[in-house]
């Protein structure tokens, strides 16, 4: 694309190349001033206080929500600024970029959503933040002209029209990938095309488990071990990769998209905290698919408190005994091993207390799902996320192999299971990616082919609308959640920005979902229509693998020190 093509309301591609860097150093200030500020307020000894964290938790959830757009917006400068250097830069991806920054940086000003009643406002960060907002993030007029202009409906109007003629395309923009990511991405993209997409809303309406025979050719394609070390049997590939698939599996449906996930699970405990035992025994098995993992952590009254835990391991000779209940247990029947989080230490009654075990179990079938002694479950019925069922289920003298405990000392847990957060919230970030994606092309074909009052739905306004916001924050997303795993890629703790790129991508998939039903209208209702489907599939993102409250509370954790 030429330097100086027309983008429309008077920008040019040098000029929101431009503006979109010289934004960058006033929001950055903008957040470094609200960061004092609720440092302040939460941690008046430079140590952050949870009781104050927990009287100010809007405030410090405000914050996160301020520091991930931000980061958001830096990721999404980046970008397009590489694929300028590149020479790849287009009509698209520039638009992008001008409608992204001139939307979220109204929403910085206004009030960023946390959901869809609350509101993350700069007068929440400071009493003065707020009046002398446009002070603060004013750089020769940067700001304040991509607050008025970017977000323009010309270019809204225009994102539409690009996006009805490259519909059919993986993605809308390039991405920034290598040629082998987007080679990768063809390859899941071909087979959510032809082994998902024809059968997913049948699977979704009877409730029924994924077929094995979908389960062995994703093992036989390497999704169970694509980022396990080669030496045990995987494909070592980056986590760049892992997010390319997992991005287009559940644009196929949540559910196969997911299916990797507690494989990652499992494999990085195993490479993180395991023996060399335990890794020669369980990754080979894993990556290859012989054997399906399952995680059990959570329990019915403590939810995201994994800490307070009261499932209970006792030891017994040369085993160990397990004893208590697990629930929202995701394909629990059909594992053949469970990463299970027990409480060793009776005396304790926190995190210090709790050890991981690789616990076996045999895999049950429809009229027996949990035929191991020592062990019973029940089905949970759910909205959406199916195909892999939810359970609950019950210990009672539970046996465990005292070989089974990973890394073979007790109340290393906790501590192991932390080092899993970031690879799944990765995952989960990239998952949430898909099922936006997925709601765009229903929405975007529909509005297409539907026509009301003599036109297609999408020659109206409102309706173009909501499909170019969706293009663009489905690209913000995907950015943020590609840095995120560049990060892990390259061996340096991420935590803060996996929990950015789950916490945008979950609200970003959800606002996609909704939209993409609106535009359905009454038959968006009719359970026949997928976008019924991915409505119920997108409200999990925001619960599961931490919930948006527990992702705030992380990142603003972080921020803070």
């Amino acid at each position: 694309m030429a330097d100086g093509q027309d983008l429309g309301e008077g920008f040019r591609l040098d000029d929101i190349l431009g503006l979109s860097g010289a934004a960058l150093p006033p929001l950055q200030s903008l957040l470094d001033r609200a960061t004092d500020r609720v440092r302040a307020l939460v941690a008046p000894d430079g140590r952050s206080d949870p009781v104050l964290m927990e009287l100010y938790q809007h405030e410090t959830h405000a914050l996160a929500w301020l520091a991930t757009t931000a980061e958001a917006l830096r990721q999404l400068h980046l970008w397009a600024d590489g694929l300028q250097a590149r020479g790849a830069l287009g009509e698209a991806e520039a638009l992008i970029l001008q409608v992204g920054f001139g939307e979220y940086l109204n929403q910085i000003a206004g009030g960023i959503p946390m959901s869809p009643h609350e509101f993350a406002r700069p007068q929440d960060l400071g009493a003065d933040l707020g009046a002398d907002l446009d002070l603060t993030l004013a750089d020769e007029g940067a700001v304040a002209r991509l607050r008025r202009e970017g977000n323009s409906a010309a270019a809204r109007r225009r994102l539409a029209d690009l996006l009805q003629q490259n519909a059919g395309r993986a993605t809308f923009g390039a991405t920034g990938l290598d040629d082998e990511a987007e080679m990768i991405r063809e390859q899941f993209r071909r087979f959510a095309e032809d082994r998902v997409i024809p059968h997913a809303h049948d699977w979704h309406l009877t409730d029924s488990l994924i077929p094995m025979e979908v389960i062995g050719a994703l093992a036989e394609m390497g999704v169970f071990g694509l980022t396990i070390p080669e030496e045990y049997g995987g494909l070592g590939l980056p986590k760049t990769a892992m997010v390319v698939v997992s991005e287009e599996l559940s644009r196929g449906y949540i559910g196969v998209g997911s299916l990797g996930t507690r494989s990652e699970i499992a494999a990085e405990l195993i490479l993180c905290g395991g023996t060399d035992a335990q890794k020669a025994q369980w990754l080979p098995r894993l990556a290859s698919g012989e054997i399906l993992p399952t995680a059990v952590f959570t329990e019915p009254n403590t939810g995201s408190d994994l800490g307070a835990l009261r499932t209970r391991a006792v030891r017994d000779g040369e085993n160990w005994r397990i004893t208590g209940n697990k629930t929202w247990i995701t394909h629990a029947a059909r594992a053949h091993v469970m990463t299970l989080l027990a409480r060793t230490d009776p005396a304790t009654d926190d995190y210090r207390g709790l050890s991981m075990f690789l616990a076996e179990k045999e895999p049950g079938t429809d009229d027996t799902p949990f035929p191991t002694p020592g062990m019973s479950g029940g089905e949970i019925g759910v909205l959406g996320y199916r195909g892999m069922k939810e359970y609950e289920l019950g210990f009672d003298g539970f046996r465990v192999p005292a070989e089974n405990l990973l890394g073979g000392a007790e109340g290393q847990g906790f501590k192991q299971l932390m080092q899993t957060f970031e690879s799944a919230r990765i995952q989960t970030a990239a998952r949430a990616i898909g099922v936006a994606q997925n709601a765009m092309e229903v929405a975007l074909r529909y509005a297409t082919e539907r026509r009301q009052f003599g036109k297609p739905l999408i020659a109206f306004p409102r309706v173009a609308n909501k499909l170019a916001l969706m293009a663009v924050e489905i690209m913000i997303a995907r950015q943020l959640t590609y840095f995120s795993a560049r990060e892990k890629d390259a061996g340096r703790r991420c935590d803060l920005e996996a929990g950015m790129a789950k916490l945008l991508g979950a609200r970003v998939a959800w606002a996609a979902a909704d939209n993409g039903l609106q535009i359905h209208g009454g038959n968006g209702f009719a359970l026949e229509y997928p976008i019924s489907r991915i409505l119920c599939d997108a409200r999990i993102l925001n619960i599961f693998e931490g919930a948006a409250e527990i992702q705030a509370q992380v990142i603003a954790r972080r921020l803070i020190g």
